[in-house]
């Protein structure tokens, strides 16, 4: 193996000169300063991340009240009458459909029309607890249908606070104790504005 020797210094002139009336192939490389990280072992270094930039999907065509797809299912609140539809039978069946269809007469009434949420919601107490207290075991519970404001937002409004209230309240202590089956009157009774309030035995 030829062993390499050192350039004399006319040689080294003669190739420098060669050398700047050549064309460089590529570009020459920048050098960057060498710092105390190039300096670590590669295993210490760290690499940088390069975030990728986040790619805009623009629809080719869509026309206004066209179906997207993209919408998810918003699941509404379930309407007054369906909540009470679906809650578990506590009552004998044949008297629950003798009572909704109302064909058996309310033992005891008490209406709350023109009183406020701190007016009725006591009086409800007071009115079920007596009802219960002397043995009665059908009650009407008269609360009106509430009158409906104008609808402005995009979320609808339940009109009739009381309507919506009381069902509520006879779900809560100390009444719920003594409470057996709320349903909605029948059309002779009040219909959509009173309940039916069956009470447990004493």
């Amino acid at each position: 193996m030829a062993r390499r020797r050192t350039l004399k210094p006319e040689e080294v002139a003669i190739w420098q000169a060669v050398a700047q009336t050549a064309t460089p192939m590529h570009k020459p490389a920048v050098k960057h300063s060498v710092g105390p990280i190039q300096n670590m072992p590669p295993k210490f270094r760290v690499q940088p991340q390069i975030t990728p930039k986040p790619r805009f999907i623009v629809p080719t065509s869509f026309r206004l009240g066209e179906k997207s797809g993209l919408m998810p299912t918003i699941k509404l609140k379930p309407r007054l009458q369906e909540s009470l539809c679906q809650a578990p039978l506590q009552m004998d069946k044949k008297n629950f459909g003798r009572m909704t269809k109302g064909k058996i007469a309310p033992e005891a009434q008490l209406d709350l029309h023109g009183m406020t949420v701190a007016e009725a919601h006591p009086s409800l107490q007071r009115f079920i607890v007596q009802a219960h207290n002397n043995g009665l075991r059908l009650v009407l519970v008269v609360t009106g249908k509430g009158k409906q404001g104008p609808d402005i937002g995009p979320i609808p409004q339940n009109h009739g606070i009381l309507r919506h209230q009381v069902p509520q309240w006879l779900r809560m202590a100390p009444i719920a104790a003594v409470v057996l089956q709320t349903a909605q009157a029948h059309a002779r009774h009040g219909g959509a504005g009173a309940y039916y309030v069956y009470l447990r035995r004493r």
